[in-house]
């Protein structure tokens, strides 16, 4: 485990989540997913896999980098649109590049330690473990690229180290936002806490949800995600809220107002010693100055907090959470293509230099 983030995936942990599926379906817990899913025991840990075939209709972007290079960049592109030359600029840049990212072939792929969520721990590699997991997956997978998402230097430098080693290929995908152990609340955090305070909210811990709140919980989510952001985000159901919770993968936090009902939830993933948010909504209906994201985002960091954990805030709001002693760093995805036709690795390689020499220029200057 890393010193500092400690991620650990434990056996059982795994095995509930892959059963999960197999008890409910894919598409029962998220409506636009289209995966396989399993599990392998590598490297002395055990990791949840996704297998996915290269179709005409990609599937949801966290199996598909198709979708995420291709569609969910060009979705983010809107955020320029009052910049008329740097909007079109992207967007015919993006038009260029997709035939490139098609020709990967990387929508056709085994994707280890993949929860499903926008942002995976994963658990630390050495040089033996990376090559073992190489050789693992490409001796089971031969016609398959091999994909690790939501690696960080902050967090993963080691398993960063470690998988260039082995021969993987680093692809930048997005920038992220880190509190790394206990920090000085800033005035921002402490004007949340206070805003949390005084809200007449109730709070809702994580063995007071009931029935009624799954669904409720679902539409926070897609208040947010979906129509707020983008509907590329994940379609996660009712049932997998529900389910995630009763399983004890998540855990679930809220607040309700004085008729019961919740305005804002959150499920968080704790995973040994590091934190993410895969859940986030709030009624999005009520004015912007009730501060409902404000203090969502408060019980999440007090969460961490509270446990000494390392709390990955994922992207997104990016001066929001560079206010509340964030530190930015750029996420990768680690590809193995070396068994695969040249064509494709000729592709991969072409597609990773641009990204670095490009792409990682713009996350930073527009804190994507």
């Amino acid at each position: 485990m890393h010193p500092q983030t400690g991620v650990h995936n434990d056996a059982e942990l795994v095995r509930r989540f892959v059963q999960m599926f197999d008890d409910c379906g894919v598409s029962e817990l998220i409506s636009d997913m289209e995966t396989r899913i399993g599990i392998e025991e590598i490297a002395n840990s055990s990791f949840p896999v996704t297998l996915n075939d290269k179709t005409e209709k990609p599937t949801n972007y966290l199996c598909s980098p198709s979708r995420a290079y291709i569609d969910y960049a060009i979705d983010e592109a809107r955020n320029f649109a009052d910049q008329p030359m740097l909007y079109n600029s992207i967007k015919l840049l993006i038009r260029i590049c997709a035939p490139l990212v098609r020709t990967t072939g990387l929508d056709r792929q085994v994707q280890l330690n993949n929860w499903l969520f926008s942002t995976n721990p994963m658990p630390e590699l050495t040089a033996q473990m990376a090559s073992d997991v190489r050789d693992a997956l490409v001796s089971k997978y031969p016609d398959r690229a091999t994909i690790i998402r939501s690696l960080n230097e902050c967090a993963d430098k080691v398993t960063l180290d470690s998988l260039q080693k082995a021969g993987f290929i680093l692809l930048p995908s997005r920038q992220i936002y880190i509190v790394a152990g206990q920090v000085t609340h800033t005035k921002n955090m402490k004007a949340d806490r206070l805003k949390l305070r005084q809200s007449g909210l109730e709070f809702v811990g994580n063995d007071e949800f009931h029935q009624d709140d799954y669904a409720r919980s679902e539409q926070l989510y897609n208040m947010l995600y979906l129509e707020k952001y983008t509907s590329l985000n994940p379609h996660y159901t009712p049932r997998y809220i529900q389910e995630m919770h009763h399983r004890d993968i998540l855990k679930m936090a809220g607040l309700r107002n004085s008729e019961g009902v919740l305005v804002a939830v959150t499920g968080l993933f704790e995973n040994g010693r590091t934190l993410t948010q895969p859940i986030v909504g709030y009624d999005t209906s009520l004015p912007i100055n009730t501060g409902l994201y404000r203090m969502i985002m408060a019980i999440g960091q007090d969460f961490a907090f509270e446990r000494g954990l390392f709390f990955n805030m994922s992207a997104g709001a990016g001066d929001f959470k560079r206010r509340r002693a964030a530190v930015p760093v750029i996420e990768y995805s680690a590809v193995f293509v070396r068994h695969l036709p040249r064509r494709q690795r000729l592709a991969v390689h072409i597609m990773a230099g641009l990204l670095h020499k490009i792409g990682i220029p713009l996350l930073k200057k527009w804190e994507l």
